[in-house]
């Protein structure tokens, strides 16, 4: 069964931190690329960044270059993404997914999503 699981999500202020963490079946885990994406209220589904399974590199947009950090545990099937410098902005529902490229459309599976909520 391919399944992906976010946790970590809460509230806290601008600058604070967070670590998000995604739980992948074996199966989705051995995806070319895990992917982080966000949704935020009235804006469409943003591409957040990934990591590939081939070498570990990671990919990230503009916004949350040098402020997020994304990171694997291959023993534990799991995707981390740790997030610094917070900023209202970032106030999303976060999802993994994993998939054959490094885009939306080329992520195959996703997860529930966890909310992530950052106060001025």
């Amino acid at each position: 069964q391919v399944q992906l699981v976010e946790s970590g999500g809460g509230s806290v202020q601008a600058g604070g931190s967070l670590r998000l963490s995604c739980a992948a079946s074996t199966y989705a885990y051995s995806s070319h690329f895990m992917g982080w994406f966000r949704l935020a209220p009235g804006k469409e589904r943003e591409w957040v960044g990934c990591i590939a399974n081939r070498d570990g590199s990671p990919y990230y947009a503009n916004s949350v270059k040098g402020r997020f950090t994304f990171s694997r545990d291959n023993a534990q099937n799991t995707v981390y993404l740790q997030m610094n410098s917070l900023k209202p902005e970032d106030t999303a529902m976060y999802y993994c997914a994993a998939g054959r490229r490094c885009t939306q459309e080329g992520m195959d599976y996703w997860g529930k999503g966890t909310l992530v909520t950052i106060s001025s």
